[in-house]
Parts: C-alpha cells; sequence; structure tokens
C-alpha cells in the first residue's frame, strides 16, 4: 500500500468513532507523522468540541517535530469560525510543511478554502487519497449538504414466505422475525443515524419505543407520520427516552409526493440521517419515488402462511450476510449513486 494510502485508512478507521455522535458535522480523522511513524492522531468526537486536526496535535509529545512532519486529514480542514476556530489556522500556527488530504469538504463555508489557506501560507498539500473511502465515510454529510436532504436508509424485517406482519396478533407489540443478534444489531445501526422515522399504524399497532435499549449509544430523534393525529401522547415514543417529531397534514400535504415533502421537513430540521423502519406503507412510499440511498432487509426463519407483504425493491445488486438463523440482505439505490 502507498505511505498516503496507508494513513487516510488510519485517519477513516479513527474518524468511525464518531459514528452518531458529531452532529450536525462530519465524520474526520486524522494522524501525524514524522520518519513513517505515528506521532500523533485523534478523531472529531462530538459537535462542538474540537475537531480532528485539535486532538492529533494535541496528542504529539514532543511539539518540535510537527515542523518537520506531515499531517493527514480524511476530510479538508476548516477554514472557518464556527463553534470552534478554524483548524486550517491550527496546521499553519504550528508550522506543519506537509497536507494530505483525503477529500474536498462540499460545506459551502469550507469548499476548497482550507486548501487555499494553507497554500497560501506554503504548506505543501495533497489531495484526493482515497476520496472514494473518503466520501463513503461521510455520504451522511455529503448527501445533507449536495442533494439538500437526509442520507435515507430503509429496514425491515420478513418471513421466510415474504411478509412483514402477521394478519391479527393478541397484543400492541412487535412480532419478532429475527433473532437477538439481529435485533442487537438494529440497535446499533439506529445509534448511527441522526433520527429514525415509522408511520402510523407502526405506532398504534407495535407501540415501538425506538430507543437504543440494546446498544450503548445515542437515542435517534424519533420522527412518526400522523396525518390525522392519531397517536395517543401515551405512547412510547412520547415517553422522554429521545426527542420526538409528530409530522401531520399541518407540517407537509399528504399527497403523491409525500416521500419528497419528508425529505424536505427533515433536511429543515437540520436532520442529516434517517433510518426508516417501517411500516410496509411507508416504506413502499420511499421506493415508489426512488427516495432512498440504502436498504437493510432481514429474511427470519419463521413463516407466517399470510400477513402484510414486505415492500418490494427491484434492485438485483446486494449483499448477503448470514446471521446464525437470519439473512441480512443489504442494497445500495445507485439510481442515487454519490457523486459528490
Amino acid at each position: 500500500m502507498k505511505i498516503h494510502e496507508k494513513y487516510i485508512q488510519r485517519c477513516i478507521e479513527l474518524a468511525k468513532n464518531g459514528l452518531g455522535t458529531t452532529y450536525p458535522n462530519p465524520l474526520v480523522g486524522s494522524v501525524i507523522v514524522y520518519n513513517d511513524q505515528i506521532i500523533g492522531e485523534g478523531w472529531h468526537q462530538k459537535a462542538g468540541g474540537p475537531h480532528a486536526e485539535v486532538h492529533a496535535i494535541q496528542s504529539v509529545k514532543d511539539k518540535s517535530l510537527l515542523s518537520k512532519a506531515t499531517i493527514y486529514v480524511s476530510l479538508e480542514p476548516c477554514s472557518h469560525f464556527g463553534k470552534t476556530p478554524p483548524c486550517s489556522d491550527l496546521i499553519i500556527a504550528n508550522k506543519i510543511p506537509n497536507v494530505v488530504i483525503g477529500t474536498v469538504d462540499p460545506f459551502a463555508k469550507v469548499a476548497g478554502n482550507g486548501i487555499k489557506k494553507l497554500i497560501e501560507a506554503g504548506a505543501t498539500v495533497t489531495v484526493g487519497i482515497l476520496e472514494d473511502e473518503c466520501n463513503e465515510l461521510n455520504k451522511r454529510f455529503f448527501t445533507f449538504h449536495t442533494k439538500k436532504r437526509p442520507y435515507i436508509l430503509l429496514k425491515w424485517a420478513e418471513s421466510k414466505d415474504g411478509f412483514i406482519a402477521p394478519v391479527t396478533k393478541e397484543k400492541k407489540a412487535p412480532v419478532w422475525i429475527t433473532n437477538e443478534i439481529s435485533r442487537q444489531l438494529v440497535h446499533k445501526w439506529r445509534s448511527e443515524e441522526q433520527a429514525i422515522l415509522v408511520g402510523t399504524n407502526t405506532v398504534l399497532e407495535d407501540n415501538p419505543a425506538l430507543t437504543t435499549r440494546n446498544w450503548s449509544g445515542n437515542n435517534p430523534i424519533r420522527i412518526v407520520l400522523d396525518q390525522n393525529n392519531k397517536i395517543s401522547k401515551e405512547s412510547h415514543i412520547f415517553d422522554n427516552q429521545a426527542k420526538t417529531i409528530s409530522i401531520g397534514s399541518n407540517e407537509i400535504p399528504f399527497d403523491e409526493n409525500l416521500a419528497f415533502h419528508v425529505a424536505s421537513f427533515l433536511y429543515e430540521q437540520n436532520i442529516q440521517s434517517v433510518l426508516i423502519e417501517g411500516g410496509a406503507q411507508t416504506l413502499q412510499t420511499f421506493i415508489d419515488s426512488n427516495l432512498w440511498d440504502e436498504a437493510r432487509v432481514f429474511k427470519g426463519g419463521i413463516s407466517f402462511k399470510n400477513g402484510v407483504n414486505a415492500p418490494q425493491i427491484k434492485i438485483a445488486n446486494s449483499n448477503k450476510t448470514q446471521l446464525i438463523e437470519d439473512e441480512l440482505v443489504t442494497f445500495r439505490n445507485h439510481d442515487n449513486n454519490h457523486h459528490f
């Protein structure tokens, strides 16, 4: 592996530690190298806190080495004052002569300005190392800023015979199609996304909590589509475990463009990613509008014989993973492929 790629790969690994805790900021990792040895590293841990480059520079024990070192960063260093000072200024102040950047920041306040500042200060700047991987790392942040909508993930579980739920059930609670490992994985996913969305029927039928009970991480913002205010305020989704936003006909039109209205509404709420967990009608609405980026579908080991049909995705390419008796099938929507 080429030397620059080796260290940008490390930046990506570090950045992933912030998944779920940096919103609305991007995921960023940074590594400082002298004589092919890492002398400092860090990642952006939470919004309002120090950026990756700050953590990396602070972690270097012998600061005199900075003037002879190379700093690697997965995303272009910021050049504006937000909640923290510009990282490009910090790099310049520490006289770090070489800067290697994975990808340019699409955010309008940065977009090339950080690179320009560094070059003008005399630094040697290399851009576009493992660019595709760095773009994939920040697919949520980039989608939000370039497409003016959140990154949309669909998730459901279906029975062996293709049903998402039985016709009738005895109580208002989910009917489990998958095993405990699959269910824990879903809670991990919830901790990684900024919001989770369901329709009215899912809340009325299952009374879900939509939290990360089985995983250590932040609860996502709960979004419920409730056109006619049918959902009781006694429902679990209105407890104090997480913030909940109810979207009714006062907020958006419930027409044939519902998926687009929802995406625009979430963009206005500064929500960068949303995990849509159902039910069948809500999921199919986004599929039919071709407004989704990833789908994660569990196929369980049980059969219902009849019930509510699972949503249908007409995409050939998918990846399959076995989780004991469950199968996880993941899809990427290449119509919405990310050429940022």
